[in-house]
């Protein structure tokens, strides 16, 4: 293959198989001014152009990752790999924009703490970046700063922690006030979604029993306190009209997801690369670190068939993307936790190697075709962040972002070998097709036959608009044809009891019990006995002893009576 960086303004990419969402074709694609001018075959270009050869290989539209932490403070720690380190290796896997999460503590102001993320990144970013917005608190300013932050910042996602007692979960109620709000401001919800109340009795149970290790995290977070937590958000989410985003774990969660897609509810569902690549065994490990390593919310589930399970689940559409959830934390900072698993750094590796993860098991395995390989790494991500098309897609006036992907190569994933700062990959020993050969960013080679050419601070920020016709369509439809509407009926004209009325005191029965009065208010019980079809229980002939008050009448009421046919009974009661 020729060098790309003979000429970073204009690259033609010859000979290889564009692979979009919907379609796949043979085609050429020319690359001039940071933009995708032309695709097709026999393309007419300006000379000088660099030329690349991508015969037997696919030209995909560049991954989309929808789910980082980058330099994340938590528990006073820093997650290891920042905005530099975790973006080019993000390049190193294909991936060429990032959605990081600002993460306010709480009492924080959401534009502060946006502001001081973006300081972080500004300088450091090797490929286009966004950010979705955590929110931790409630109050007027919150809000307030939700809608400068949509207006002027170019946000249109906001997180809510439905865990993390007592750090970053909300209440039902202040949830409600947050979805109120983002679907005033036409922006999508999501939410971490584990009942943190749960999670936090079973830690003390955990512990209790004398489990302190990475093995206490799923036992303490098992799939009901995900797939519980997952209903109510879909539920919140259906009764304010708001559309919600769920990154899942378990089956049973994909399922609650389904089950609400199929009944017409504007939910979308995230796989994590963790969770597709390898599963929750890994916490019972005799090794400590290796079981550590492990550690992210929601846990990754012990049941073996989980991967293929939620891989199957996005070829049916019930899930829609594939991200990483990359949170990586060094084995020294997890050993913070050595005596308390719940003091274990949470998060894992996975922003470089989610989509040779996901052609493996998915396109490999014969689970996804290339189309719905693209569309799970890169398309329906800028979907649904409205970034299409001008992301996620291979055709002329979409950026740049193109990844010329080799589906032959074998490569064995280590942390000896990886672009990432951590020194723990829970993929370790893993063999996996595919992989980039050169990655364009913005137009610039900024991986050319597998080396790295990246720079820090290449990225860019990107503004998201909210009201995404991918995201609101169905809601507004649905709110149309499912309003409320008020019955047409003659008013009430009878009297109104006197709202300010004290309760009247209580009668005191008489010492013979309560009696049933008559029309004219007289006592009458006694007189005429119980209301029909009611017994006087006081006047009952059971006592006691076995006998009756009418043992001397030769048939009585209670007695049963067996004759036969035309003449007395045979039996013989003594």
């Amino acid at each position: 293959m020729a060098p790309a960086r003979a000429n970073q303004s204009r690259v033609l990419i010859k000979g290889g198989k564009v692979v979009n969402h919907d379609f796949a074709e043979k085609a050429d694609v020319y690359i001039e001014g940071g933009l995708i001018n032309q695709v097709g075959e026999n393309l007419s270009v300006p000379g000088g152009a660099t030329v690349v050869d991508a015969t037997g290989k696919l030209v995909i539209p560049g991954g989309i990752d929808a789910q980082t932490h980058m330099q994340l403070p938590l528990n006073g720690q820093v997650a290891i790999d920042d905005f530099y380190s975790g973006t080019r290796a993000a390049v190193a896997g294909g991936t060429t924009m990032i959605i990081d999460y600002v993460i306010p503590q709480k009492g924080e102001g959401l534009l502060s703490a946006y502001e001081k993320w973006r300081q972080w990144a500004d300088s450091k970013v090797c490929v286009d970046f966004s950010f979705h917005v955590a929110v931790t608190w409630w109050s007027e300013q919150v809000k307030h700063d939700m809608e400068t932050l949509v207006k002027e910042k170019g946000v249109n996602s906001f997180k809510m922690f439905m865990a993390y007692k007592d750090m970053f979960q909300l209440s039902d109620a202040q949830m409600i006030e947050v979805f109120k709000t983002c679907k005033d401001l036409g922006v999508v919800a999501i939410v971490h979604a584990e009942n943190g109340d749960m999670v936090a009795e079973l830690q003390k149970k955990m512990k209790s029993l004398g489990i302190t290790g990475p093995e206490g995290h799923v036992y303490s977070r098992p799939e009901a306190v995900e797939c519980e937590a997952v209903q109510r958000a879909i539920t919140l989410g259906t009764v304010f009209s708001v559309p919600i985003f769920l990154p899942v774990s378990g089956k049973g969660a994909s399922d609650v997801i389904r089950k609400a897609r199929h009944e017409g509810q504007v939910v979308f569902g995230e796989a994590l690369a963790a969770s597709l690549g390898t599963d929750g065994t890994n916490y019972f490990n005799k090794s400590w670190s290796h079981a550590a390593g492990h550690v992210t919310c929601p846990p990754l589930r012990p049941d073996v068939t989980t991967p293929k399970y939620l891989m199957q689940q996005m070829a049916g559409g019930s899930l829609d993307c594939v991200g990483s959830d990359n949170c990586t934390f060094s084995t020294e900072q997890r050993a913070l936790g050595k005596d308390d698993f719940t003091k274990i750094p949470s998060g894992v590796n996975g922003v470089e190697d989610r989509m040779s993860i996901v052609y493996t098991k998915g396109v490999k395995e014969g689970i996804i075709d290339e189309c719905k390989f693209v569309d799970v790494t890169s398309t329906k991500a800028a979907q649904i962040f409205n970034l299409y098309p001008k992301k996620g897609r291979i055709a002329p006036g979409s950026d740049a972002d193109v990844v010329v992907w080799d589906p032959n190569v074998k490569r064995t994933i280590s942390k000896d070998t990886h672009h990432q700062a951590v020194n723990f990959n829970i993929f370790e020993g893993q063999e996996v097709f595919g992989k980039p050969v050169f990655v364009f960013s913005q137009g610039a080679a900024v991986l050319e036959d597998g080396t790295l050419r990246v720079t820090a601070g290449h990225g860019k920020y990107v503004n998201r608009k909210p009201n995404c016709s991918h995201v609101y369509s169905l809601l507004h439809q649905r709110e149309q044809a499912h309003q409320p509407t008020a019955v047409n009926r003659e008013g009430y004209t009878g009297q109104v009891a006197d709202a300010n009325a004290s309760p009247a005191a209580p009668k005191t029965p008489s010492s013979g019990g309560i009696s049933p009065r008559n029309e004219s208010g007289d006592a009458t019980a006694r007189k005429t006995g119980p209301p029909a079809g009611q017994t006087d229980l006081h006047r009952s002939g059971f006592r006691l002893d076995g006998h009756q008050t009418d043992d001397d009448r030769p048939i009585r009421p209670s007695s049963r009576v067996i004759r036969e046919p035309g003449g007395g009974s045979s039996i013989n009661f003594g």
